[in-house]
């Protein structure tokens, strides 16, 4: 018998799927994406395990996996790249990209900016309290504010699912983060290109660009390298560039 696993392109975030045999001596093989033509080993993808979403319960497991994954490949699919086609749709975020502005509510109570952290290389994590990867990479947030919070890096969680605030901010003192998480909002993932599963992770560098997208679970010293490179970039490097420009251009005439 053999079943259909649904995942995501980590390269362009599409929707992908392949044929796993449930016989315990065949091999999952590769994974071509139909968006961008890019092809995986299945290792690959499972080492980017994200979550589109959350698990139902209550009902025929069986009959909830065949409707959820046909249901999730046609829709996210045909829906994700159908807005990104049309003029006015989901905008694409590409690296070099200036990362969208936006306010939105802590936990408590104050609105904040992105821009609000200008100046600091910032991880911007798109997040759930029911996402199991989400609760992997969490605990790595939180020693690595620990250690290049001095350096300028700010991490900024924002979370994407209905649970209520006091439930939120709950999980969060459980998981002891000790940087900003903030109340997101649709209009706002839509600004980062729809966040089409969680976790999502924007790097972002001093001067507000964004150095580094990643899509579903990765390594933690993959993370740390993404930090790095974030951090490498001089606060207002362009704006300096600018002022040094026109301040050269002034002294000739």
């Amino acid at each position: 018998m053999r079943t259909e696993e649904f995942q995501f392109c980590p390269k362009c975030g599409a929707a992908l799927h392949q044929w796993v045999s449930a016989t315990p001596e065949s091999s999952p093989g590769t994974i071509t994406c139909a968006a961008c033509g890019a092809t995986f080993q299945a290792s690959d993808i499972a080492s980017t395990a994200a979550v589109p979403v959350p698990a139902p319960s209550g009902r025929n497991p069986f009959a909830l996996v065949v409707v959820a994954l046909v249901a999730a490949g046609m829709i996210f699919f045909g829906f994700h790249m159908a807005r990104r086609a049309q003029p006015g749709g989901t905008p694409r975020i590409t690296k070099s990209a200036e990362a969208p502005d936006f306010t939105l509510e802590s936990l408590d109570g104050k609105n904040t900016k992105l821009s609000d952290f200008r100046g600091k290389a910032v991880l911007l994590n798109f997040w759930a309290t029911w996402c199991g990867p989400c609760k992997i990479e969490m605990p790595w947030f939180v020693e690595l504010q620990n250690e290049y919070g001095s350096q300028g890096l700010q991490i900024v969680g924002v979370a994407m699912d209905d649970s209520g605030k006091d439930d939120i901010a709950k999980f969060v003192k459980e998981m002891g983060v000790n940087y900003p998480v903030l109340l997101g909002k649709e209009a706002v993932g839509d600004q980062y290109g729809g966040v089409p599963a969680l976790p999502e992770s924007f790097f972002i560098s001093r001067d507000g660009k964004i150095t580094d997208k990643f899509i579903g679970l990765r390594g933690k010293a993959e993370v740390e390298d993404a930090i790095k490179k974030a951090l490498s970039t001089p606060a207002g490097a362009s704006q300096t560039a600018a002022s040094t420009a026109v301040s050269t251009v002034q002294a000739q005439k």
